[in-house]
């Protein structure tokens, strides 16, 4: 089962769980407010084989409430995970980057999102999300890098939409609601790569670090194709997007909460930006019969 960002656990450390208090009450007011005004949306529940590429605007925008993706944001998670030596200290860097790209005929939001495992970087991502037409968000393909004691190891659980029979997901609907069916996030048969997702709670309240949040959405992911029954958990907070990670049966044992949630400065955003870039470059290289197919960022 492969990660999609930024949920569980009765099990996670009080240290973790933080005090509920009074601070999520002007943030979760305007949260409601969007999401009553997307409901208001009498929109299809759609499925991975509602796919449209006609069905999206010419420029990308991300403005679903469950999963706003405005150019800029930085979000840090913090935790711990177990990659293979225990569990360990783990840290999620987020950034919705100002760069576009045209995925399988959509122009996509380009996310540059790093695993950091005990202090050193273990995964640095380019993932590719849009909108479409009726609000919901689809992920169309990734580009992973993984390393070992500091050092480029693979990028071979690369994906793109329309390239080696891989086909975009679902992320997120316009109205999502308990009750509705499961959907595919991506489908790339090559890596095996099946992860499918299903709104399991809503209108529950969860606390982190940054505040407490209501009227929270909870979203059970897991892969069939993996052994066993890995499940990972996703609480997204109206206007903000996801704010906690958790996980039921799955070795790796995920476990993370928001920490902090910022708008980068013009200076960091370009910085962001040419770090994005700079990993692209790489991707031509190494991955050159498939992401070598796709047209550069901008």
């Amino acid at each position: 089962m492969r990660r999609q960002l930024v949920a569980v656990a009765a099990a996670l450390p009080l240290l973790l769980l933080g005090a509920c208090g009074s601070g999520s009450t002007a943030g979760n007011a305007q949260g409601r407010q969007a999401v009553s005004s997307a409901t208001a949306k009498v929109a299809k529940d759609v499925t991975e084989k509602d796919f449209d590429r006609g069905n999206f605007p010419a420029s990308a925008k991300v403005d679903n409430p469950w999963y706003p993706l405005t150019p800029g944001t930085q979000y840090i998670l913090e935790g711990r995970a177990n990659r293979g030596q225990g569990r360990l200290p783990h840290r999620v860097v987020f950034t919705v980057t100002d760069l576009t790209k045209v995925i399988d005929g959509v122009r996509t939001i380009v996310i540059w999102d790093r695993d950091i495992n005990e202090g050193q970087l273990e995964e640095a991502e380019l993932a590719f999300q849009a909108q479409d037409d009726d609000g919901n968000v689809w992920l169309l393909g990734e580009y992973p890098e993984e390393y070992e004691d500091g050092r480029f190891k693979t990028a071979e659980s690369t994906w793109i939409a329309g390239l080696e029979g891989a086909k975009p997901g679902v992320l997120m609907r316009t109205n999502p609601r308990v009750g509705t069916s499961s959907y595919l996030q991506g489908f790339a048969p090559r890596i095996e790569f099946q992860d499918r997702a299903k709104v399991s709670k809503a209108g529950i309240e969860t606390c982190v670090p940054v505040k407490c949040y209501d009227n929270v959405l909870l979203i059970d992911e897991w892969n069939p194709l993996e052994p066993g029954d890995a499940h990972q958990l996703k609480y997204y907070a109206p206007g903000v997007g996801n704010v906690r990670v958790g996980a039921v049966a799955d070795p790796e044992a995920e476990a993370l909460v928001l920490v902090k949630v910022s708008r980068l400065s013009p200076p960091a955003l370009a910085e962001a930006r040419a770090e994005a870039l700079k990993l692209e470059k790489h991707a031509y290289t190494v991955s050159r019969n498939l992401y070598g197919q796709t047209l550069p960022a901008n």
